[in-house]
């Protein structure tokens, strides 16, 4: 993604430029699925590969990236960091209900939260002694048009609350429907072939966020899950009061 030039006389300057190049070069190392050379991220920033360097280098020396022996980079150490620091609250009481829920189910748990136009998944534990989990990293995002955790956000609150906060994005209609069962569904939405099931949490003075599963399409019945999910989110909410 190119990252738009400043337009002079509105505030902007190269400072800010570099910091939102920054940003977005932080978004999509923790987005990649493998270590990117520096010409896939100049390329993917569309920049030239002499600014991505000196963009890197900054990042570098704060161990928000590193390099690997061949020369690739790929999010750092300092990251994890500073993404303890992200809804702690919710991040500590989230935990404990991840764990049993992945290991319970055998499914990859997550937290997933709003953030602008998107969802995106705060945490995530994959069950142990499972040969056939799916993968959800934390930073990972889809858009609310798709996905089960956004309908269960959105279920948590009226339709005249999401238009207020959210000006633009739609109200599904599968969110009034979970609003009434208390869970969300979605197949082959956001990953062909892959379902979820979330339910919403109600997080105090924040907006809500969701706990959510992936799973292979067709291999579980939808209510067991999500009455394990309803039990957790539950407890979270407990936890926060």
């Amino acid at each position: 993604m190119t990252v738009a030039e400043p337009i002079q006389g509105s505030g902007g300057s190269k400072h800010s430029q570099t910091l939102s190049r920054g940003i977005r070069a932080l978004e999509i190392l923790a987005e990649a699925q493998s270590p990117m050379s520096i010409a896939e991220l100049s390329s993917a920033l569309g920049v030239h590969r002499s600014i991505a360097y000196r963009i890197l280098r900054t990042l570098e020396d704060h161990s928000l990236l590193m390099r690997t022996e061949a020369g690739l980079v790929q999010a750092g150490p300092g990251l994890a960091a500073l993404a303890r620091g992200v809804s702690r609250d919710l991040q500590t009481a989230a935990l404990p209900e991840l764990t049993d829920v992945a290991n319970r189910l055998k499914m990859t748990a997550f937290i997933a939260e709003w953030d602008r136009h998107d969802c995106v998944t705060l945490m995530t534990v994959e069950p142990r002694h499972s040969e056939t989990t799916l993968a959800q990293r934390p930073g990972t995002r889809h858009q609310f048009s798709a996905g089960a955790p956004g309908i269960a956000i959105q279920s948590a609150l009226t339709e005249e609350e999401w238009n207020r906060i959210a000006p633009g994005l739609p109200y599904r209609a599968e969110a009034k429907e979970a609003g009434h069962r208390g869970y969300a569904v979605s197949h082959d939405e956001v990953i062909a072939g892959v379902s979820s099931v979330a339910v919403p949490i109600i997080v105090p003075g924040q907006l809500p966020a969701a706990i959510a599963v992936i799973y292979i399409s067709g291999t579980r019945e939808t209510a067991p899950i999500a009455e394990r999910l309803i039990r957790s989110a539950t407890e979270i909410e407990v936890q926060l009061r």
